[in-house]
């Protein structure tokens, strides 16, 4: 599918101790790429880069995205070639309690990381991953398309509109594919719906909830049962992210710019939804409507439209919302007693058989 374009390439990953960061990890080290990693501590103990032992796989780097000169630093040593940009706080609601923290690492650390590629030689592809949230949301029922204007009604979804602005502003300024021949760099930004599967522990996400819930024999607490989201396994964006790297390093002038990664539309499926499918494929459980007026504002319909990535890039999703659920629910009741990494390079395996099928 990549054609054989990360072996033996160095590939820095902003973010490589969360969720999507650390499955990317493991793709490409199967893939066969030289991978850096610079990000926080996780989150938990339990989290996919813990229980993976990505830690003694790769070349692991603790650091903040706000510190300029240690990145700048971890540019210069290894000097990447490919650079994907995961690192963010990445949660809506805790935008609203930590405001200045979120606007900090998602808007200002875009701007470092975007700058250490633009002073670094050796950088040939960017991706920075945002959010479907970037869009200014008008609870339509048709998918975004990547020209529609940004937005953000909270401080999450603005700093994701934010690290767009910037992103556009780096192409036209730095990166601009009429100068290629001078710069040598191709950047895009990568937009995303809710993506779920195995090793997420974050808080205030339906997944992680869930499992804390079931493991516990508890009631899963849901807030807002008739909200819809893009829903999507985590290797389906990560399979567009690989793809369209690939497609930017053989032709950067083509690929670069906005792309969108997310479901076929068709069936819409909200949170309980998603949420009846967890307590089945979990063989228990159940689920209470906790939503609360008084709670923070939070996007009720969300979509993407993915017609681009499906006609430029010849990508498309491959399960369907009662597949990516039943791998997900997978994953978390194996980890226990299973290698994770194992777990999730089956996984990985299963999702290329089921592409060429």
């Amino acid at each position: 599918m990549f054609d054989n374009m990360f072996q033996g390439r160095t590939v820095l990953i902003t973010g490589h101790t969360g969720f999507k960061g650390s499955w990317l990890c493991i793709w490409l080290k199967e893939l066969g790429a030289n991978i850096v990693g610079y990000a926080l501590e996780p989150y938990t103990e339990r989290d996919n880069f813990v229980v993976s032992g990505l830690k003694d796989k790769i070349i692991h780097i603790i650091g903040d995205v706000g510190d300029y000169q240690k990145l700048r630093e971890t540019f210069k040593k290894y000097r990447p070639e490919f650079v994907f940009h995961f690192a963010a706080q990445p949660i809506v609601r805790e935008s609203y309690v930590n405001p200045k923290e979120t606007y900090d690492t998602n808007i200002g650390g875009t701007v470092n990381v975007l700058e250490c590629c633009h002073i670094t030689d050796s950088v040939r592809v960017v991706i920075n991953v945002t959010s479907d949230k970037c869009y200014e949301n008008k609870e339509w029922v048709w998918g975004y398309r990547e020209n529609d204007p940004m937005g953000g009604y909270d401080p999450y979804s603005s700093s994701k509109g934010c690290s767009e602005l910037i992103t556009a502003a780096y192409r036209n300024s730095f990166f601009n594919p009429i100068d290629f021949e001078k710069h040598g760099k191709s950047l895009s930004s990568v937009r995303a719906g809710n993506v779920i599967g195995g090793g997420d522990w974050q808080k205030d996400r339906i997944i992680p909830d869930c499992v804390r819930a079931l493991e516990s024999k508890k009631p899963i607490e849901i807030r807002r049962p008739h909200a819809t989201r893009p829903w999507q396994h985590v290797l389906e964006p990560l399979s567009g992210y690989l793809l369209l790297a690939s497609k930017m390093y053989e032709e950067p002038q083509k690929f670069c710019g906005a792309w969108n990664f997310g479901p076929n539309q068709n069936p819409i499926t909200t949170v309980g939804e998603i949420a009846d499918m967890i307590v089945a494929k979990w063989g228990s459980g159940s689920w209470i409507d906790k939503s609360n007026q008084e709670e923070p504002h939070e996007a009720n319909l969300l979509n993407l439209d993915i017609s681009k990535a499906k006609t430029y890039l010849k990508w498309s999703p491959v399960w369907n919302a009662e597949t990516t659920v039943g791998e997900t629910v997978k994953w978390y009741k194996k980890y226990n007693y299973q290698n994770s990494y194992e777990i999730c390079k089956s996984q990985i395996d299963q999702y290329m058989n089921d592409i060429r099928i």
